[in-house]
């Protein structure tokens, strides 16, 4: 069988216009417009669909709450562009940066903070093969 790819993930949210202006703003997402209940937040060619406060539709057996995901995203250039970035946005840093071989293109340098609710996000960056 061949690898399945990856289209989306799910996350909860308490207050739309904070984490739009943060996932917008920190991460670079294209948020189309939305309604109170469901968004998308877009990054190229993935997304994350997003459910907000008071969301009933199809979810998971333990549906996601506010401040429980943990995302990894790939910054585009040097860990010391996404901690300045990071400072720029008055985003605290929790942890890092450090060196992990953990993911799928190999060795990479991770540095972690928090989503408005508390969901750990994470930068990695790869080193050039």
């Amino acid at each position: 069988m061949r690898p399945v790819g990856f289209d989306h993930c799910v996350i909860a949210v308490s207050d739309w216009e904070r984490s739009d202006a943060f996932y917008a703003g920190v991460l670079g997402a294209e948020i189309p417009p939305h309604d109170e209940l469901w968004a998308e937040y877009r990054f190229g060619e993935w997304k994350l669909n997003v459910h907000g406060p008071g969301f009933q539709g199809l979810n998971a057996r333990l549906p996601v709450e506010p401040g429980n995901s943990d995302l990894c995203f790939v910054w585009p250039g040097a860990v010391d562009e996404a901690i300045e970035h990071l400072k720029r946005h008055g985003v605290e840093i929790e942890a890092g940066p450090f060196d992990r071989d953990a993911g799928p293109r190999g060795i990479g340098t991770h540095v972690y903070f928090r989503d408005p609710d508390g969901s750990l996000l994470e930068f990695v960056t790869y080193r050039p093969s």
